[in-house]
């Protein structure tokens, strides 16, 4: 059965932030969502588009407010032939099998609803529909994608599952795994490992990986950011456990800002730019030193979509990883628009801070 997400009401369009909370929500929740649609309260052809999908096989949740969850449940009640009953404090239709506060799940026919009340600044309400299937996700760092397919697709048959291979980075692979009828994905999982020892990490979320390893081996992480103006700190501040690994981050986007937060010497910045490897090696090396953490990620760019030059057009990004005993520093020939280059620059960054530590990481 397909996932179709439908939003009805004004503010789903244009409250950007409600809505991506609210598809992050299902996201968690189910396994894919198939299609996201969008109606205004006044469009007419809300009727017939329910009329359809109720008649489907496809599993349907509802999104909408407060003020129009009634005369959703009453489009609803009309394209099934039923009438709306009091439950919960809503209007719903009589035939809801399960109903909760501001949500309720409808069986008719092949299809399955789910009709949820949502509104600004309010906690999502229970999800009641059920999308998950047997499925994990592996990432794999600096392997050939060939390589690690001709690997991996004999083992893939031995356990009877499924893989679905996607880029992230140049080096980086993540593979979402599903099983078969009579599929073992943890002994996939764990036959993998032996093929690709301080390649693979069993994890969905590498930042929450992450944060899981350094707050287990009580380490700690500061960043420096330039052309990425704060979104790598966002990348770790967004997950749960951040405070556990993360003192701050400095956002040296000037020259003098390099100099005086981060002693990046004004020579260096003159002879080589502040675009260089050689800047966001004093620039890591100012991190760690001013925040005493185990692990410093550095920075400094041209997102564009002006600014660059010939010898460093936009996309020219170098970034610099350092440990208490090491340090490395790579430059990057992006591609994209301004946001696009800043989230490869992050992905890059983060790439970095796992393969220079693979024996706490892997």
């Amino acid at each position: 059965m397909k996932l179709h997400l439908l939003f009805i009401g004004n503010k789903f369009i244009y409250n950007t932030s409600l809505k991506e909370y609210v598809i992050r929500k299902v996201e968690q929740k189910c396994d894919y969502i198939n299609s996201i649609v969008y109606f205004k309260e006044s469009d007419n052809s809300l009727f017939l588009y329910l009329e359809k999908e109720l008649n489907t096989d496809n599993k349907i949740i509802i999104v909408t407010t407060k003020h129009n969850i009634s005369t959703v449940g009453k489009l609803i009640s009309t394209v099934t032939s039923d009438n709306q009953v009091l439950k919960e404090n809503m209007l719903i239709p009589s035939n809801c099998s399960i109903y909760e506060n501001d949500s309720y799940l409808l069986e008719y026919k092949d299809a399955v609803t789910n009709v949820i009340s949502m509104d600004e600044m309010k906690k999502m309400p229970e999800i009641l529909i059920n999308n998950q299937i047997n499925k994990a996700t592996i990432n794999i760092f600096d392997e050939d994608k060939d390589n690690a397919l001709a690997l991996l697709n004999p083992l893939a048959q031995t356990h009877d599952v499924s893989l679905e291979v996607i880029d992230i980075i140049d080096g980086w692979l993540r593979l979402e795994i599903k099983s078969k009828k009579y599929g073992n994905i943890s002994n996939f999982i764990d036959s993998s490992k032996q093929l690709l020892p301080n390649k693979l990490i069993s994890a969905s979320n590498i930042i929450g990986h992450i944060i899981e390893v350094l707050s287990k081996n009580q380490k700690k992480v500061s960043f420096a950011e330039s052309c990425t103006g704060g979104l790598l700190s966002y990348y770790f501040t967004s997950q749960n456990g951040a405070s556990k690994i993360l003192d701050g981050s400095l956002i040296t986007y000037s020259n003098d800002l390099k100099d005086n937060w981060l002693a990046v010497e004004h020579n260096t910045l003159e002879e080589f730019g502040a675009v260089s490897n050689e800047v966001v090696e004093q620039m890591s090396e100012g991190a760690i030193n001013v925040s005493n953490a185990d692990y410093s990620l550095s920075v400094s760019g041209i997102a564009g979509d002006t600014g660059g030059t010939e010898l460093k057009p936009v996309g020219t990004v170098h970034i610099g990883v350092r440990s208490k005993s090491t340090h490395k520093e790579i430059q990057l020939n992006l591609k994209g628009d301004r946001n696009y280059i800043q989230q490869q620059s992050v992905l890059f960054v983060i790439k970095m801070l796992i393969t220079i530590d693979k024996e706490i990481f892997f």
